[in-house]
């Protein structure tokens, strides 16, 4: 009888596991292709503008200027979200991290409402703002919030006084973003949209910049996805493989920063996408954190378009904020997960 090898036996392991992650890549990549066709088809005028499209410019502008960017806008989006909680979760080695643990909601929300004070609160210049100023004044505060979580922290290294400075900065800068809106209640109309989380500010230019941040993202963490699978085992055994941890561990707070932030930014607060994407991909595949993080942004990005696409059909001609519905409908798969968790640990 001959004993396989370890290196056998490790690739006999991970082989059914890197099968079901390209599987469930493939099914993913579908899914995301047809989401966007039937993106292009929902709205006020339905099926009609895709059918006049070609004779009619009012429908080719409708199908092509405004449903395609936010679909495909919504799927960007969503998958920045889903990445930014992979990694929140493998850095934090807590399966509830999500990505605005760290006061990028936060910091987001009051850049964008500095943002509406500085340039105008008129509802018919949101447009503007999201090409010329939201968006950098939103991407700047998140990126100011983590920064000054990190400082208050001290370092990244003691995680539990991390996500202590993380609460704190949230409160702080929320409480003077309130203040402010008390201040300019002009604003509030225009904040309430970005609070409930919508898509229906983003055109190309916008999709363009979080593919470029999303693709960044993926290869920056796709290269410090030894730590995370590292951390997995623990502080020490990871600091015993001889991973540079430290450096490592401010690249990927700067990558949840940056993907956060640019979420953020386009589409304002959309909750419960980050923390469930990871979960539904962990719950189909076993796969080391370079390949899981990938697919939680592929499940990210379905997720939200899927929401979207509903946000858009439920009430038709008018629409749901898509924040709310990814709000309820995380709430209630979180609820079902809790209640399964605790028959099976009651043996029921």
């Amino acid at each position: 009888m001959v004993l396989p090898t370890p290196t056998s036996a490790a690739l006999h392991s991970v082989a059914p596991g890197l099968s079901r992650s390209a599987w469930l890549a493939l099914v993913l990549l579908v899914l995301s292709v047809v989401l966007l066709l039937v993106g292009a088809s929902v709205g006020s005028t339905g099926w009609e503008s895709v059918l006049r499209m070609r004779d009619d410019p009012t429908s080719w502008q409708i199908v092509v200027d405004i449903r395609l960017p936010r679909s495909l806008g919504a799927w960007l989006a969503g998958g920045l979200l889903g990445l930014a909680g992979a990694v929140a979760q493998g850095l934090f080695r807590n399966p509830l991290a999500d990505p605005y643990l760290l006061g990028s909601a936060s910091g987001a929300s009051l850049g964008s409402a500095l943002g509406l004070v500085l340039l105008g609160s008129s509802v018919t210049s949101l447009n503007l703002f999201y090409r010329l100023g939201m968006t950098g004044m939103a991407f700047v505060g998140a990126a100011c919030a983590v920064a000054l979580t990190v400082v208050l922290a001290r370092n990244v290294q003691n995680t539990l006084r991390l996500l202590l400075a993380g609460v704190i900065v949230g409160v702080v800068l929320g409480a003077m973003r309130d203040l402010l809106e008390l201040r300019h209640p002009d604003i509030l109309q225009a904040m309430q949209a970005f609070t409930l989380g919508t898509s229906a500010f983003v055109g190309w230019e916008g999709c363009a910049l979080m593919a470029a941040v999303l693709l960044l993202c993926v290869l920056a963490t796709w290269c410090c996805a030894r730590v995370l699978d590292g951390l997995t085992l623990g502080e020490a055994t990871a600091a015993s493989l001889g991973l540079p941890l430290a450096p490592l561990r401010y690249g990927l707070v700067a990558v949840l920063a940056l993907a956060t932030g640019t979420s953020v930014a386009q589409t304002g607060l959309i909750a419960f996408v980050g923390l469930a994407a990871p979960h539904l991909v962990r719950s189909l595949v076993q796969v080391g954190h370079g390949r899981s993080t990938a697919l939680a942004a592929a499940m990210g990005g379905v997720l939200l378009l899927a929401a979207d696409i509903l946000a858009r059909w439920l009430v038709a001609p008018q629409e749901l904020p898509v924040g709310v519905l990814t709000a309820a409908l995380g709430g209630t798969y979180l609820l079902w997960r809790m209640h399964r968790s605790t028959r099976s640990a009651g043996g029921i």
